[in-house]
């Protein structure tokens, strides 16, 4: 069975940056689009950026646009968000998400806090 597994969160100084890391196991991701969302207490979740399977990115949202990049790593089977000038309204539990053989997967969350 495929699982997603985030890690890299934490809490940090407005300012300063992130690396989240979401990976895979239990199948390659190579040929699928990974999404990262995030959800903040009392908002519903929302799409941050997608990457598609073949490394381009499709889409990284305008509140991030110029602070977050997403990437991949084919040989780790890893996808990663990259988090720049983070602001205390980046805080949020931040999950990544893909399908496979038609079924949605999400991971399990990691949490990223920002202080003023």
């Amino acid at each position: 069975q495929v699982q997603l597994v985030e890690s890299g969160g934490g809490l940090v100084q407005a300012g300063e940056s992130l690396s989240l890391s979401c990976a895979a196991s239990g199948s390659t991701f190579s040929d699928n689009a990974i999404h990262w969302y995030r959800q903040a207490p009392g908002k519903q979740r929302e799409l941050v950026a997608t990457i598609s399977s073949g490394g381009s990115t499709n889409y990284v949202d305008d509140s991030v646009k110029g602070r977050f990049t997403i990437s991949r790593d084919t040989a780790k089977n890893t996808v990663y968000l990259h988090m720049n000038s983070l602001k205390p309204e980046d805080t949020a539990v931040y999950y990544c998400r893909g399908i496979f053989a038609g079924k949605v997967i999400w991971g399990q969350g990691t949490q990223v806090t920002v202080s003023l």
